[in-house]
């Protein structure tokens, strides 16, 4: 009977610390994700948490500091026809709104003609992949050991024109130096890298 009570309590002791290392391990945040497609899919995943799957953005933009990790901000509105949009910044995985922003459209226009949403169309998984292309093509073409992300943010025009829109990548050398910028189509076909 007491070897059955330790069986018990053993068990039930596995069972508390792989919950625990499970809970642990899911529980990283959005500035301790990989600049991959599946660290930017997260980002994603955290984005539609906080403001919803059909959410509409101007702007948004993922850049990483060693010291803090990644910074995700944005302009966001759940009402395009509204014409009201707010600014929010996620720094060590708190969200803060730092400004309101009342747009004006060209009359007879739909304020969400120039507004994009993330979808198949616009991914940040397809992102996140794009980014670790570029530092592979960095390492492979310029010896770069360790490229890290300096920012990484969908660009749309202003002007609404949808097939107009890119990914922009700003990659550096891990200890800092000459930043080399990638252009992507939505497809992902690379526009042009400089530096």
């Amino acid at each position: 009977m007491k070897l059955t009570y330790l069986k018990q309590n053993y068990t039930q002791l596995i069972l508390i610390a792989l919950t625990l290392t499970l809970v642990c391990s899911c529980g990283t945040g959005t500035s301790k994700q990989s600049a991959n497609a599946e660290g930017f899919t997260n980002i994603e995943q955290e984005l539609n948490s906080k403001f919803g799957k059909n959410a509409y953005y101007t702007d948004l933009s993922i850049s990483y500091d060693a010291t803090i990790g990644n910074m995700i901000s944005v302009t966001v509105t759940e009402d395009p026809e509204s014409l009201k949009m707010e600014q929010w910044i996620n720094s060590q995985d708190s969200w803060e709104q730092t400004s309101e922003i009342t747009l004006e459209v060209p009359q007879g226009s739909k304020a969400a003609d120039f507004m994009f949403q993330l979808n198949d169309a616009i991914s940040l998984s397809q992102l996140g992949a794009l980014v670790a292309n570029s530092c592979d093509q960095l390492k492979s073409e310029k010896n770069i050991e360790n490229p890290t992300l300096s920012i990484a943010h969908v660009k749309f025009p202003k002007n609404g024109e949808f097939s107009k829109a890119e990914y922009a990548i700003n990659l550096k050398p891990e200890n800092g130096g000459t930043t080399f910028r990638f252009y992507y189509k939505l497809n992902g076909e690379l526009i042009k890298m400089d530096y």
